[in-house]
């Protein structure tokens, strides 16, 4: 029986997963030899079409053949390929140490990142905690290892700082215009606006996915009972109604559909999801339902 290759994702989903491919709906590229078309020519061996040649055109890219019939130079072009950077962010907020949130972070972080190494694009991983975490770039199947041995590393966070602060710190680090997979569970008290408005001027298509434990999405409470708020340690008293659980229900419909215009008015996608659905049926089902995935 073969090794395990990692402790995040079953060899059987590993194989799967090479053969699928993260859908970027806005080709923000970087001028490097990868395997997303561009939209402009490039130097592949691809033919895209001909335009008229221009003082200055290298004559090896002339079509001879349609010069001999129409005594008139064309220039060649051929599609380019480029690399999209992938820049995956996970969030370390101590709210993710809750239901094995930041277990299925982690496990989503190393299939989205293997299905970037599997296709030559450029990877990068930081973790949005105090210790900010960080796998440099990396490309290709070699670094495969690399990846999975950073993920397996990283630890739940026992303190934290805000979400939309982390952010705009992690950028700091970044360069690459691409692809920016953000795993959270998006419980933050700040506003998102300008993080994600940073997200998308650095070129990246913002693609957020929120992480919830089953809890969360469905509250199965029937007396009285605290909270304790796992960030900032503040507790509420609450008596149960039937009233307050539909409240908190719209709140929490409300807040998905905020997330979501926040992103698709910036081109992003956003998809909510359970830590109770298994990982199979969050890859290979939900996801290429969506189109994040094929």
């Amino acid at each position: 029986m073969p090794a395990q290759l990692s402790s995040l994702l079953k060899n059987d989903v590993i194989a799967r997963l090479e053969r699928l491919r993260v859908q970027s709906r806005c080709h923000f590229t970087n001028r490097f030899t990868g395997s997303h078309l561009a939209r402009k020519g490039g130097t592949s061996t691809d033919f895209a079409d001909f335009r008229d040649y221009a003082p200055g055109d290298d004559m090896r890219f002339v079509d001879w053949n349609s010069f001999s019939r129409l005594h008139r130079p064309y220039i060649k072009l051929f599609h380019e390929e480029e690399i999209t950077h992938f820049l995956v962010l996970i969030d370390g907020s101590r709210s993710m140490n809750f239901e094995g949130k930041f277990q299925r972070a982690r496990e989503l972080a190393a299939a989205f990142g293997l299905m970037a190494l599997r296709h030559t694009e450029r990877l990068s991983i930081q973790c949005l905690s105090t210790r900010a975490e960080r796998l440099p770039p990396c490309r290709g199947r070699a670094s495969m290892n690399k990846l999975f041995s950073f993920l397996e590393r990283l630890e739940e966070a026992d303190e934290t700082i805000p979400l939309e602060a982390a952010i705009e710190n992690a950028l700091q680090h970044h360069a690459g215009r691409g692809v920016v997979i953000l795993l959270s569970d998006f419980l933050s008290f700040g506003t998102l606006r300008r993080a994600f408005n940073a997200l998308y001027s650095h070129g990246l298509e913002i693609l957020a996915l929120q992480i919830l434990g089953p809890t969360e999405i469905d509250p199965d409470i029937t007396s009285d009972f605290r909270l304790v708020d796992a960030e900032l340690e503040e507790t509420l008293d609450v008596s149960v109604s039937g009233d307050l659980l539909r409240f908190y229900q719209d709140h929490r419909a409300a807040y998905e559909e905020e997330m979501r215009a926040l992103c698709q008015s910036r081109s992003g996608r956003f998809l909510a999801t359970s830590t109770v659905d298994p990982l199979e049926t969050v890859l290979f089902d939900t996801l290429r339902r969506q189109g994040w995935i094929a």
